[in-house]
């Protein structure tokens, strides 16, 4: 099994931390440091805790104003940039050297810098070139919504693609794990010129974020998406990728308009014949497996986007769907393809598996076939 993520944050990892924070704080406390984060609950707590209780004993360590504890932190990135001098520059191999500090430092100017939005601001952007600063800003969104998302707009044309990234990432309205951003949801306008600033950026991981905010924005206004997409469909390839993947949700709901936008229109002349459960029973931890036969019987190739959707059992006896894509691609004309298929049931954090009754159907464009029945069991 992987090592929890939550042990990054060991001891080794303290003894690298407080020896940064004596360069800037020379009669900084380590060892008192250390024994109050790791205290007789560290072990209980998971990784969002972890960081903000760090943040919470770091306070204690650093000097009661805010704006000059700031000053230290800044301080302590400039040190850090000129021992890694391409640790705030890496782009596609890795986002960040600075990943474990990152989490400690944006909770800290969450925690204490929400009354000091200039300082904090200021502390964001440079923090955000050394990792990743999304979860402080939504905090700044709902206390400052239209101030804050000016900044993210003077952001997305910023020099440095973290900064960049930041803009598009920090005001996405589901972004997991983090606050709630109610009025984004209800409507995205404001974060629409960001996203039109950032679809061509040179940086793969912000147009990586431009497409998820996207895919946030479907989930609640799919109409502004659909409306985006018309607008810049073919501009570039880096835009039609960043489309594609935005769409992502929609196109698993197999929205007609969507379907359309991408040439995947209903085709009349598909069929699915021989379809077989090969595992009508199947054990925890095992894999389903079924196979079928595509009939492409049209005189022409025919553009098809393949998918199941698994119908999972729930604790309360109902099934919840979820659909998984299998292919897209041209299908030749008059042609027979098999199709085999398996789909694990390895037991894993982010769904509770429920023994029973489960159903599977091939989905294709968007339209549903018949479903299938087999049971999951101990």
């Amino acid at each position: 099994m992987a090592e929890p993520f939550k042990n990054m944050y060991n001891e080794q990892f303290f003894d690298i931390l407080t020896k940064d924070f004596m360069l800037v704080i020379p009669d900084f406390d380590a060892r008192a440091f250390v024994a109050q984060v790791m205290d007789e609950e560290w072990e209980n707590r998971e990784l969002k805790q972890r960081t903000a209780h760090i943040a919470t004993v770091l306070k204690k360590f650093m000097p009661a104003d805010y704006k000059e504890a700031i000053a230290k932190i800044l301080e302590l990135l400039d040190r850090i940039e000129s021992r890694y001098p391409h640790c705030s520059k890496i782009d596609d191999t890795k986002y960040g050297l600075l990943l474990e500090y990152g989490g400690i430092l944006d909770n800290y100017v969450e925690q204490y810098g929400l009354d000091d939005y200039e300082t904090s601001v200021e502390a964001i952007e440079r923090i955000t070139q050394f990792t990743s600063c999304e979860f402080v800003t939504h905090a700044f969104i709902v206390k400052y919504p239209d101030k804050m998302m000016a900044q993210m707009l003077a952001w997305s044309k910023h020099a440095h693609w973290g900064v960049r990234r930041l803009a598009s990432e920090g005001c996405r309205p589901r972004l997991p794990w983090a606050m709630a951003l109610p009025n984004l949801k209800k409507n995205p306008a404001p974060i629409i010129p960001i996203l039109e600033n950032l679809k061509n950026d040179p940086a793969r991981f912000v147009r990586l974020s431009v497409a998820n905010n996207l895919n946030d924005i479907a989930k609640d206004n799919p109409q502004v998406v659909i409306d985006w997409v018309k607008k810049w469909q073919g501009e570039s390839d880096a835009v039609d990728w960043i489309i594609k993947h935005g769409c992502r949700t929609l196109l698993k709901q197999g929205h007609p308009e969507v379907m359309a936008l991408f040439g995947l229109a209903a085709v009349k002349d598909v069929r699915i014949e021989d379809f077989q459960i090969l595992t009508p029973e199947v054990k925890v931890g095992h894999s389903l497996e079924f196979r079928f036969s595509l009939l492409n019987n049209s005189d022409k190739k025919a553009k098809i986007r393949l998918e199941y959707g698994l119908y999972y059992q729930k604790a309360n006896g109902t099934l919840s769907k979820k659909v998984c894509k299998i292919s897209e691609k041209d299908y030749t004309a008059n042609s027979t393809t098999q199709i085999i298929r398996k789909h694990s049931f390895k037991v894993v954090t982010t769904r509770k598996l429920h023994p029973g009754l489960h159903q599977v159907a091939v989905i294709i464009n968007g339209n549903e076939f018949e479903k299938y029945a087999f049971k999951l069991v101990e």
